[in-house]
């Protein structure tokens, strides 16, 4: 079967790196493949991912506004922006280049080990993606810069993104001394996140974890709702996946592991029993399945398709099993406290938990009576429940277990209630109006085939590979397509095989 036709960008700024004679040896060839011609946007979506980025400060619902609708009339209008925090974290963006590429000595370590250990980040959602479009350009991305270089597109996503989360979240800035607290404020954004979601049917900028063949990854899933994208997508999808009826003497694994269905309490791989989560609360009822949705920006006006769609396809089904392990409890914390050098049950600073208690402080509508005769205990500043429960909860071993209880909460039915329907927004990069949308359905083999063959560049175990022939167009917006001897390769590759044609009285007309 032919790939999907796709149309030209003519609004591209990115001129032809192929000399004529290249461009006729590759036009040759190209009539013996599928047709494909040019994406309709080379600017590649990834500049959306943001997982990376640390928390500008605690948020806090805007529960009045979660169901405010974009403005199609205006264009991105300015707010007033809070200041970010100080993290003390380990940070590679001062890689060097002479560190990286070109080596004058080969470098035989793997990606993982020259970019992804200690004192540097772990890996994310953008790692794992961005080699999707061509993984010879990440490479190279990472060996010559360190990191994805922010161009004005990927800041103008950035603004777009933020006006979206401002219609759910307010940030407020909070100053961080430890490396504990700022996880903490990771944490804590993400149980704030979760609430917001069983409070008010949405959430965005939900921050997850997870573990993949031993590596710590993390992603930020640009909304979560109750709102199913595609129910006509869902119910083809449910009647093809009917299990047969049960035995009437027996049960499935869920009724194994529910707390109801059980004699005593059932644990998970990490302590935690079953009845020491919280049951689902009274507004989430009714609610059976949480939908992820992801946001891109892009200079034209039409939507992705055939490979240029593949990168936003495989970060969908990335955050959906993170989400999953996430709601069953399957990620070890200390995979994570010890990547990052945190001491687990270290109490939280005093600052850090008075601020976040003035944070979520709402002022009385009147001033409380204060008996004069005895010492006053009252606070104005602090919110007596959120300090009560981050006293109680005053380490990053114990706010994960909160965290978890949330997880529990808002996913009853663990990895059932992630619904399987994942949906791509695209919005104007200019005023962020609609443009259209895609869904698709999780696809678990899929995604483990895929994970299989990146964690494998990543870890040394192959050479990172370029484009296929049917994909030469993404060399026209590479920045390191003059480098690339892959690129090269394909041209010998490719006159080669046009002399061999030749000499056996083949056109290649």
């Amino acid at each position: 079967m032919n790939p999907t036709p796709v149309e030209a960008d003519t609004t591209s700024n990115y001129g032809s790196d192929f000399t004529p004679d290249e461009e006729e040896i590759l036009h040759s060839l190209l009539q013996e493949a599928p047709a494909a011609t040019l994406p309709e946007d080379l600017d590649l979506a990834l500049k959306d991912i943001n997982d990376n980025e640390t928390p500008r400060g605690a948020r806090i619902p805007r529960r009045s506004q979660y169901q405010q609708q974009w403005s199609g009339s205006n264009s991105i209008w300015t707010r007033q922006q809070t200041s970010g925090i100080t993290l003390e974290m380990a940070d590679d963006s001062n890689i060097s280049a002479s560190g990286g590429w070109p080596d004058i000595e080969p470098d035989l370590r793997s990606p993982l080990e020259r970019f992804r250990t200690k004192p540097r980040k772990a890996l994310s959602v953008t790692d794992l993606v961005s080699p999707s479009w061509c993984e010879l350009q990440y490479w190279f991305t990472l060996t010559k810069h360190g990191k994805k270089r922010r161009t004005p597109a990927m800041k103008q996503g950035t603004a777009v993104h933020k006006i979206l989360e401002e219609e759910v979240h307010q940030t407020v800035a909070v100053d961080i001394r430890t490396k504990e607290d700022a996880w903490g404020l990771r944490i804590w954004n993400t149980i704030q996140g979760l609430r917001t979601l069983r409070e008010t049917g949405m959430t965005r900028e939900l921050e997850v974890w997870g573990v993949f063949d031993g590596l710590l990854v993390n992603g930020v899933i640009d909304e979560l709702s109750y709102k199913c994208p595609d129910r006509e997508l869902e119910a083809a999808e449910l009647e093809t996946n009917v299990p047969p009826p049960l035995p009437p003497d027996q049960r499935n694994i869920s009724g194994f592991l529910s707390p109801n269905g059980s004699q005593t309490p059932c644990q998970n791989n990490f302590g935690i029993a079953a009845a020491q989560l919280s049951p689902s609360s009274s507004s989430s009822k009714g609610r059976s399945k949480v939908y992820i949705t992801d946001t891109k920006t892009r200079s034209v006006k039409s939507i992705p398709k055939a490979a240029s769609f593949r990168p936003t396809l495989m970060q969908l089904m990335l955050y959906h099993r993170l989400l999953s392990d996430m709601a069953t409890n399957m990620i070890d914390p200390s995979v994570l406290f010890s990547r990052y050098d945190l001491r687990p049950d270290e109490p939280f600073t005093d600052a850090f938990i008075a601020q976040i208690s003035g944070i979520f402080y709402a002022p009385p509508s009147s001033p409380p009576k204060i008996d004069n005769t005895e010492p006053s205990t009252f606070a104005p500043d602090i919110d007596q429940d959120t300090l009560q429960l981050l006293l109680s909860h005053n380490s990053l071993n114990q706010l994960w277990t909160l965290m978890i209880s949330d997880f529990r909460t808002t996913f009853p039915h663990g990895a059932q209630s992630v619904g399987k329907v994942l949906k791509a927004d695209y919005r104007d990069a200019v005023d962020g109006r609609l443009i259209g949308e895609k869904t698709v359905l999780m696809d678990e083999d899929l995604l483990t085939k895929y994970l299989k063959s990146e964690l494998g560049w990543w870890k040394g175990e192959r050479p990172a590979e370029g484009v296929c022939l049917e994909e030469a167009y993404k060399c026209r917006s590479c920045d390191f397509a003059e480098e690339c001897g892959w690129r090269k390769g394909k041209i010998d590759e490719a006159r080669e095989k046009m002399r061999m044609m030749k000499g056996r009285g083949v056109s290649v007309v």
